[in-house]
């Protein structure tokens, strides 16, 4: 969904926050459909996007920092219901009167808050102390005139207010975070009570509308997508299918570097489920051709880009002269773009480009097609959730997140035939184990890495080995932005080890990578 539909967003201002894409989550898991937008945004601006309530994100600076993120005042005008977390907690206490000082007390991390009276509309109903999670140097030492003091810690006066009049409510430390014990109820207090919000968002609700758009963009006209098996694209092509039914055809390019059963998940269960038209190329022997000799990870990247595009672009031309002779033409292309992408590539928050924003597989932008985004406002755990709506495979919507390049990344060497077999194999077993033992839904990722140009010593037998060691990488994220490895129980990780050592040639050795993202990525190349 979008602002120019008929569902009107929460809009979430960022002030620069690590947690802007968090809090637009919570904002939704209540069933109100919400957006980000930078703090530049004008009360115009606002007004035009005609939001039925706002949320002011935290941020990393001090408001009385020379140059610090600060927010049109006019926008306090509007009459729309407003939540200030943290930093704009501070920024709609100064705009609206009240002080905020610099007392050289600091609160970082789990604290006591104690709710004030009956705690009002926000906080009613919770406990009268309750841990939050704070993370400021600056305060609110006087809240505006005709608000209430709400909460307050041992260091912190004034930790939330609200003003029922005017439905003006801020907190100082933060409710996103799971780390508050009652933070999603405070977010709901205001979205449900305050605001008058009703959690009427859902899944059901995008499907509906969004087929509805596609049908009215595409017309009769013909459509292709490039269908990875990954959750974004299956389920984008799902949605697609759907709303046109064969005026879809996808597209599958294997590459030889997929994950094992991978190929035959799309071609069985997928088109089963769905009922789409599916092409699959078998380029797996063209990719290990190019990629022979090469082993930086970026030089494997852009060939492994690269080829994707020569073999989407045959079948493309293929599809393009047979549209021809049908008389409809092929207008319209397929993508599975996420809202974190359009966000980390600065189409959501006007602040950092964190990457650029990406075509699917790495398609160029000069392909002649106009773009299907129906996921462009969506987070991965609503994608999921559609999947699910859809009738999609389990297998394929509750998939990690695999990389484009597949298993070519995985391998830190050169990438060849012998060396894609070791791994898939070791691959699977990982995954095997950590399906039986329950744990799929506490990792968001858990990539194996085969040191193909490593080779520890070891004993297996009555015999010396020279073989090759594999990394078990599994981490816990909710957007892959930071993420910390996983605990995972010792009984587990002790099978894996095991049946990969006693069952996959030429490896003696399984490891742990115990690193946090950052200073670690989640991907080893």
């Amino acid at each position: 969904m979008s602002a120019d539909t008929a569902q009107r967003p929460v809009l979430v201002v960022d002030f620069g926050a690590q947690y802007a894409q968090l809090i637009a989550r919570r904002v939704r898991e209540a069933g109100v459909y919400s957006e980000i937008v930078p703090h530049t945004v004008s009360a115009a601006e606002i007004a035009e996007r005609n939001p039925v309530a706002l949320v002011l994100s935290g941020g990393p600076s001090s408001v009385y920092e020379e140059g610090a993120p600060s927010l049109d005042a006019a926008i306090f005008d509007l009459g729309v219901p407003t939540l200030g977390i943290c930093y704009g907690f501070q920024v709609m206490a100064r705009a609206l009167g009240g002080e905020v000082a610099n007392t050289g007390l600091r609160e970082y991390g789990a604290t006591d808050a104690v709710v004030a009276n009956d705690g009002g509309v926000l906080l009613g109903g919770q406990p009268a102390t309750q841990n939050v999670w704070m993370s400021h140097g600056d305060q609110v030492s006087r809240a505006p005139e005709g608000f209430e003091v709400l909460a307050s810690t041992a260091d912190t006066p004034v930790a939330a207010f609200g003003s029922d009049e005017k439905c003006f409510y801020g907190v100082q430390w933060h409710p996103e975070v799971k780390h508050s014990d009652h933070g999603q109820e405070v977010l709901e207090n205001f979205l449900h009570k305050a605001a008058g919000l009703a959690a009427d968002w859902n899944s059901g609700n995008v499907i509906e509308e969004q087929v509805a758009r596609i049908r009215e963009q595409v017309g009769s006209a013909r459509v292709i997508s490039a269908l990875s098996g990954g959750v974004d694209s299956a389920v984008s092509t799902a949605l697609v299918h759907k709303a046109i039914g064969d005026q879809l055809t996808a597209v599958f390019v294997d590459h030889g570097l997929l994950r094992k059963g991978e190929r035959e998940q799309v071609e069985q269960d997928y088109v089963a489920s769905t009922g789409v038209r599916l092409i699959t190329v078998d380029a797996a022997d063209t990719f290990l051709g190019h990629l022979q000799g090469v082993s930086d990870p970026e030089e494997k990247r852009k060939i492994i880009g690269r080829e994707f595009i020569r073999a989407f672009e045959k079948v493309q031309r293929e599809l393009v002269d047979e549209a021809k002779a049908e008389g409809e033409p092929i207008k319209f292309l397929v993508q599975g773009t996420l809202y974190p992408d359009v966000v980390e590539s600065g189409g959501g928050t006007g602040t950092a480009n964190i990457k650029s924003h990406h075509n699917v597989g790495g398609l160029p932008d000069d392909l002649d097609f106009e773009l299907i985004e129906p996921l462009r406002t969506l987070f991965k755990d609503e994608v999921r959730a559609i999947g699910r709506e859809l009738g999609l495979p389990e297998a394929i919507v509750g998939r990690q997140p695999f990389p484009g390049p597949g298993l070519g990344i995985r391998i830190v060497g050169e990438v060849t035939a012998d060396r894609l077999e070791i791994l898939r194999e070791a691959d699977a077993i990982a995954r095997e184990e950590l399906t039986k033992a329950g744990l799929d839904s506490e990792i968001w990722q858990c990539p194996v890495v085969l040191l193909a140009d490593v080779r520890s010593v070891g004993v297996q037998g009555d015999g010396r080995t020279y073989g090759h060691p594999i990394v078990l990488r599994p981490v816990s994220s909710e957007d892959a932005m930071t993420a910390d490895w996983t605990r995972l129980p010792y009984d587990v990780l002790s099978k894996i080890s095991n049946r990969i050592t006693n069952g996959v040639r030429d490896v003696n050795r399984v490891v742990l990578d115990v690193t946090s993202k950052p200073p670690g990525t989640i991907e080893w190349e």
